[in-house]
């Protein structure tokens, strides 16, 4: 049986960047895993207290990483063949080509070079289900698991956030899975890179 895996993920971050590219080439190459691409707002998680969150805000007043998040969501529940290729270059755009997500001419040119008709995408991401899926997944993240950024991998009741150092390696993706469930061990953290 697959293991079932949720990780989250906003398009802005570079450590989920080089996370997601693992789990993508891993799946690509038949592993056995059940993942969930979960979003996670990390412009919510910056919303001062008593203020309203990024999913109550008109469309002018979200965060810089929102609509990328809406676009990815609306391409992972209704172009899910295009997801892996559209996920990727939501990532390439900023880490690769330093662009802003920000604008959505931006993401617009992400989703359309995997071959998206972007119109479509877009009156799915705007349509009120992808903001919906964000505002319950990210709540249930935080709720749940006590999530509080990107990347998490979840199995189960085991929540790990993840700094992978470089892109899209298999196996820093396997290692660190194998950790998952291992509950004495908090944190490990390296107190400098070597170079």
């Amino acid at each position: 049986m697959s293991r079932r895996i949720a990780v989250t993920f906003d398009y802005r971050c570079p450590f989920a960047r080089n996370a997601h590219e693992a789990v993508v080439n891993a799946l690509r190459a038949g592993a056995d895993l059940d993942i969930r691409f979960s979003p996670f707002s990390l412009d919510q998680i910056h919303v001062p207290e008593g203020e309203p969150p990024m999913w109550e805000r008109s469309r002018g007043k979200w965060g810089t990483g929102t609509t990328a998040l809406l676009y990815g969501i609306a391409v992972r529940d209704s172009f899910p063949e295009k997801f892996f290729d559209a996920h990727l270059a939501l990532f390439a755009a900023r880490h690769d080509h330093g662009l802003a997500l920000g604008h959505e001419d931006v993401v617009r040119e992400a989703i359309a070079s995997v071959g998206l008709d972007v119109d479509a995408v877009a009156k799915v991401a705007f349509g009120g289900g992808p903001l919906r899926a964000l505002a319950t997944e990210h709540e249930e993240m935080v709720r749940e698991h006590a999530v509080f950024g990107v990347p998490t991998f979840v199995e189960g009741d085991d929540a790990v956030f993840v700094r992978f150092m470089e892109r899209g390696r298999v196996d820093d993706l396997e290692r660190a899975l194998d950790l998952v469930d291992w509950s004495r061990l908090n944190e490990f953290k390296r107190t400098k890179l070597p170079h």
